[in-house]
């Protein structure tokens, strides 16, 4: 199995500036043609670091992949540093100079002399045209391992890897199989999903499972790997099944979808709509909710009641009930769903009210408290939720609970 690790070049990254994208993207794409990522290392624009970084990298790698720092800048330092780590000297090359000319002679726009430079590369390096950029790529070879340099910038970068550098990978890494199913699940911690899965074991005889969690949910990855197309495929079907048989209830999707878009596939396959009446989430689940194109055909409208009163004047809200119960609690949550419905006319009433923070939560009723119900012709549902997030986070993980109990009540599953 080829051992590959990417190093990443630039300050930017290092200091936050700027989100190593390029480098989850590769591995993404690495993991498409069979290939395990090993490591990852990012390092700034200093000579030693990087020097250091690539001894490492081959002392434990069969393919490292380096992006950035190929610029025609004073800060670009990589071309000459590679030069240094594999005895190589800068030349001029004609041709990627007549290149670079060109690309500036096409939009019209005068080359600085700095982009000259961009034609002076390693002399023993086989060098990988960039067709959207000025930087070449380049690959050198030191016995049976092998380095591909590119662009740090995304969209050249990427389209070294998918025309040049990830055919040569599959090519050289042998005719194995790879292929993933993801399922995404919510309202189910990642705990309770391990140990739902409680035949895990037998389960990754089949395949590699994965536990990918974040704030709206936790994905799983199952990956199976074969000699053959056919035989991947047999056991990543095996695979599915089980995992299926055992947390069905909380997967809501079979590939990396969010849950807006599942719930308005499925209220624009019945021809329904929803109205959606919310408090501590601000606007929040109508914004998803809006955002799907197509959305004017099962969304009625959204109401902010942030007030009482406007709960009481909107919705009609008995304003007893919010004196006996408070304005977060179930009861304001039923009533609130029943009232969005019938001023709506719709299929569905969604409502919410909560304790977003990072004030006014109580002992009985603390920060992160949030009921959630759900109105259709059969009557009314309602959930209570207790989150530990920030306010945002709060707020978020609310307007995903309640397009979650929205999908249950669509699909008739049990909301407990």
């Amino acid at each position: 199995m080829i051992a590959v690790e990417i190093i990443s070049i630039g300050d930017e990254l290092l200091i936050g500036q700027t989100i190593n994208s390029n480098a989850a993207w590769m591995g993404e794409r690495l993991l498409e043609i069979g290939i395990h990522l090993n490591w990852v290392t990012t390092v700034g624009d200093d000579r030693d670091r990087i020097l250091q970084a690539l001894r490492i990298a081959e002392s434990r790698a069969d393919v490292i992949l380096v992006t950035g720092g190929l610029g025609p800048t004073h800060d670009d330092i990589t071309k000459h540093v590679l030069c240094e780590h594999y005895g190589a000297k800068l030349v001029f090359n004609q041709q990627i100079y007549d290149q670079v000319f060109e690309r500036f002679q096409k939009r019209g726009i005068t080359m600085a002399k700095v982009n000259a430079d961009q034609a002076m590369v390693p002399d023993i390096a086989h060098i990988m045209p960039n067709k959207l950029g000025t930087a070449p790529g380049m690959m050198f070879r030191k016995g049976p391992k092998c380095c591909y340099v590119m662009p740090g910038v995304p969209f050249e970068m990427k389209a070294m890897m998918i025309d040049q550098v990830l055919p040569e990978l599959k090519s050289a890494s042998g005719s194995s199989t790879i292929l993933v199913h993801h399922f995404m699940t919510t309202g189910v911690a990642e705990s309770t999903l391990f140990e739902m899965l409680d035949n895990l074991p037998a389960i990754q005889q089949s395949v590699d499972v994965a536990f990918l969690p974040s704030l709206f949910g936790v994905k799983l990855r199952l990956m199976a790997k074969a000699e053959s197309p056919a035989a991947a495929e047999k056991r990543l079907a095996e695979g599915v099944t089980r995992v299926r048989e055992k947390v069905g209830k909380f997967i809501y999707a079979d590939e990396d979808r969010s849950l807006e878009a599942i719930v308005a596939e499925l209220l624009t396959h019945r021809q329904e709509t929803v109205a959606v009446a919310e408090s501590c989430t601000g606007g929040m689940v109508a914004n998803m909710l809006t955002n799907i194109p197509g959305s004017s055909h099962f969304f009625n409208r959204g109401i902010v009641c942030y007030s009482n009163q406007s709960k009481i004047e909107l919705l009609n809200v008995p304003e007893s009930m919010i004196l006996q119960h408070g304005a977060v609690s179930s009861a304001v949550a039923l009533a609130m769903a029943k009232g969005m419905r019938q001023m709506a006319q719709t299929d569905y009433g969604l409502a919410l009210t909560g304790i977003a923070g990072p004030d006014g939560g109580t002992a009985e009723k603390p920060v992160g408290l949030v009921f959630i119900a759900c109105a259709d012709h059969q009557g009314a549902v309602y959930e209570r939720h207790q989150f530990a997030n920030d306010r945002l986070g709060n707020k978020q993980r609310a307007a995903q609970a309640a397009l979650n109990l929205l999908r249950k009540k669509i699909l008739e599953i049990d909301h407990e």
